[in-house]
């Protein structure tokens, strides 16, 4: 796994969201949205586990080469 990013999806009650983890594999690697789950049980806090995995070929990202993880934010509460 190249890039990760974990974000809140829109609030349920009781303020909790759900984690949903955007992915860009390497080139050659290949990995099942069970066994990034799977990996992240065993290595996260269970708050931080996501339980929505997507696979992207790339991440929006600025001049300077950081992640907008602002613009990934408004895709996904657009897409609900």
């Amino acid at each position: 796994m190249s890039t990760a990013v974990a974000m809140p999806q829109a609030l349920k009650k009781g303020g909790r969201g759900k984690i949903k983890a955007i992915i860009v594999l390497k080139d050659s690697k290949q990995a099942s949205e069970e066994e990034i789950i799977a990996h992240c049980r065993q290595n996260l806090a269970a708050y931080k586990v996501p339980r929505i995995v997507e696979f992207r070929a790339e991440l929006p990202k600025t001049n300077v080469g950081e992640i907008l993880r602002r613009a990934l934010r408004e895709e996904t509460l657009r897409s609900k």
